[in-house]
């Protein structure tokens, strides 16, 4: 059998999962008890899971996540008011084929990034395409793309996630541009796909922040009637790792 010739065709023809399942094979004696059907099967499946894995690391790392975060390190013992039925529900990612959105309040340390992380990471793992922000260098990014031609571009490279993750809202008060940005890219995202928004900011002020009243409304109508509210409280949960680290090193 030309054993080498068909491991560089497979190779040729990028079917580098059937390639190694292939060599497996060939070096393993239990295998020669296998029938052609039975090989040829186990050589199908380590292709379509390579392919598989390939395609979620593709997807890991277009989407930019601030945090290696996943849904089974969600921390439900710190008391901050999180509700373990509702994350578990939205582990499903339903709420990401249903296109609504989620968004995330509460003080600073209180996980909001990590769990915007957690459901990004399992958004990648069902297959959707992600895109993470910090709302700072949303803008800023934005904003540079206007005077370097590539604004719409990026608009649309935005507009074709699946799920759009804006960290860090609130910080600062929107200038007109930054606000008919986010309403421009909230428009192309209603009804179609989803977003997270998480920030400090509490949701009666984002009026406030958001500045003109009409804008505000308009962002505001396609971003929350559709979304789930968590609102997280307590102390920062770095402020808890920290002590416990620290009773750690005394002990």
């Amino acid at each position: 059998m030309l054993r080498v010739p068909t491991l560089e065709k497979m190779r040729g023809l990028k079917l580098h999962g059937m390639a190694k399942a292939f060599e497996e094979q060939l070096s393993s004696p239990d295998c020669k008890d296998l029938s052609f059907e039975d090989r040829l099967g186990l050589m199908v499946d380590r292709e379509a899971t390579d392919r598989g894995n390939r395609r979620l690391q593709t997807r890991l790392r277009n989407a930019k996540l601030r945090l290696q975060a996943c849904m089974e390190d969600i921390d439900y013992r710190h008391p901050r008011g999180l509700d373990k039925s509702l994350i578990k529900s939205l582990s499903s990612c339903q709420w990401v084929r249903d296109h609504n959105n989620i968004i995330l309040t509460g003080p600073t340390g209180a996980g909001k990034s990590f769990i915007s992380c957690a459901l990004a990471h399992r958004a990648c793992l069902e297959g959707y395409t992600v895109i993470y922000y910090r709302a700072p260098r949303l803008f800023q990014d934005l904003s540079v793309a206007r005077g370097d031609g590539r604004y719409g571009k990026l608009i649309n490279s935005i507009a074709r996630s699946q799920l759009l993750v804006i960290d860090d809202w609130g910080l600062s008060a929107l200038n007109d541009l930054e606000r008919r940005d986010l309403l421009e890219i909230l428009e192309d995202r209603h009804g179609i796909s989803s977003t997270i928004v998480a920030g400090q900011l509490p949701l009666e002020h984002w009026h406030e922040i958001i500045g003109n009243p009409t804008i505000a409304d308009a962002i505001l109508d396609r971003l929350i009637h559709n979304a789930y509210k968590i609102n997280l409280k307590g102390d920062s949960m770095r402020k808890k790792k920290n002590n416990v680290d620290s009773a750690t090193v005394k002990e």
